[in-house]
């Protein structure tokens, strides 16, 4: 049974993550694993997305007023061009990264790559392309990398942060971008999980548990998105590729002497 405390650390983890270039899956599936909630897997992380999403659409609601007054602008095909390479995997290939998320066997080794393209993304040249400038072979190209995020502990984030220096962008648009395009993805998430939901059997999880794991995850959503956009300005990505090669490694020792 999800008590509010473990709701509210859940949410908490599932909002910093989400935008922090750490992988959110990996760590909710490991926040789960903690607390002994593997049963409630899909219904918990359905709701948990929808926190974040509530976030982005507060955060970028000036954007999608402008989706809603010229629907067939830039920024609209720019979304859907960057989302595309991850509808195809996702219908794909959908159902065997589910097993694989399930058990969590690859997410050490996932830990580790993602700290790998996040060590590489210091040695890009720095880029200067603004909003403005954003092709769309950019967006496609972004997309292709996000495309990758099916593997449970790859970051979404980060992969998409990487891709948007290596065409380019400076650093605060990488992650500006990153972020926006995190919204049609999170959105076909919490689609495909609800369909799974009405074909299944819903977990039983008290509301008001859910409730406060949907608001932490909103809120701390929310502050990430704009703490990350800040800090990537003048820092290195760097320390979180070394958060994740420690994490990865501990987990992986933890798998080879049976202890999780």
């Amino acid at each position: 049974m999800l008590t509010k405390i473990e709701a509210f650390i859940l949410g908490l983890i599932q909002g910093l993550t989400e935008f922090l270039p750490i992988s959110s899956t990996g760590h909710l599936y490991l926040g789960r694993h903690l607390f002994g909630l593997e049963e409630a897997g899909l219904l918990l992380d359905t709701l948990m997305h929808v926190g974040t999403l509530l976030a982005v659409f507060v955060f970028y609601r000036q954007e999608f007023l402008k989706i809603l007054r010229n629907p067939f602008g830039k920024l609209t095909w720019l979304l859907v061009l960057g989302t595309i390479p991850a509808v195809i995997v996702g219908l794909a290939f959908g159902d065997f990264f589910d097993e694989i998320s399930k058990t969590g066997v690859t997410i050490g080794w996932e830990f580790l790559i993602t700290g790998l393209f996040l060590w590489f993304a210091e040695s890009i040249k720095k880029g200067r392309k603004k909003m403005d400038n954003i092709t769309y072979g950019d967006a496609l190209f972004i997309g292709v990398f996000q495309a990758f995020a099916i593997f449970p502990a790859i970051s979404r984030s980060g992969f998409t942060m990487v891709a948007a220096l290596i065409r380019g962008l400076d650093r605060e648009t990488a992650a500006y971008f990153s972020f926006l395009m995190s919204t049609p993805a999170i959105a076909g998430a919490i689609v495909l999980q609800s369909l799974d939901l009405v074909q299944g059997k819903a977990e039983n999880i008290p509301m008001d548990s859910l409730i406060i794991g949907i608001l932490a995850s909103a809120i701390f959503g929310y502050i990430a998105v704009k703490w990350m956009i800040n800090y990537l300005k003048n820092h290195s990505l760097k320390v979180f590729a070394v958060y994740v090669w420690i994490l990865g490694a501990l987990i992986l020792i933890m798998q080879n002497t049976g202890r999780f």
